[in-house]
């Protein structure tokens, strides 16, 4: 039996500027900023944004990846490099982000169907690029 307390609570991304990053997610994916200004004075050691109330990204500058040895074999890594992170959403909201998209000529592949996730297969789903390369799926099931 699943044990159904468990969620997503957040997903750690590496950038080259954090703060442009958080214009790219808000501009384009229309998240919420987190962090944002206690990163620019100096307050916190990297910004996030809201993916929903229960997750968010965290967008770490890569400069600190040298300081980071937390996780085991760490020493001076960046750790592993993740293929991608999905995002659903409902299917207006879907279409309204690929107008987005388009709008900042945001490279994307083409919309697939029927591709298999948390939730069972998706409608439609499409793929994208951030500013500083992680790929990001978005897909909806309504």
């Amino acid at each position: 039996m699943t044990d159904n307390s468990m969620r997503l609570d957040h997903v750690v991304l590496w950038v080259r500027d954090p703060v442009a990053s958080v214009g790219f997610y808000q501009e384009v994916l229309g998240l919420e900023p987190v962090r944002l200004t206690e990163h620019k004075n100096g307050e916190a050691p990297f910004p996030s944004v809201r993916v929903s109330d229960e997750t968010i990204i965290d967008l770490m500058p890569v400069a600190s990846a040298p300081r980071l040895t937390m996780a085991p074999g760490a020493e001076g890594s960046t750790g592993h490099p993740v293929n991608h992170v999905c995002l659903s959403l409902s299917e207006t909201a879907f279409d309204a982000l690929l107008t987005r998209l388009q709008e900042k000529a945001v490279p994307m592949s083409g919309v697939s169907h029927n591709s298999f996730g948390a939730r069972g297969r998706a409608r439609r789903n499409v793929y994208f690029r951030d500013p500083d390369g992680n790929v990001f799926e978005v897909r909806h099931y309504d």
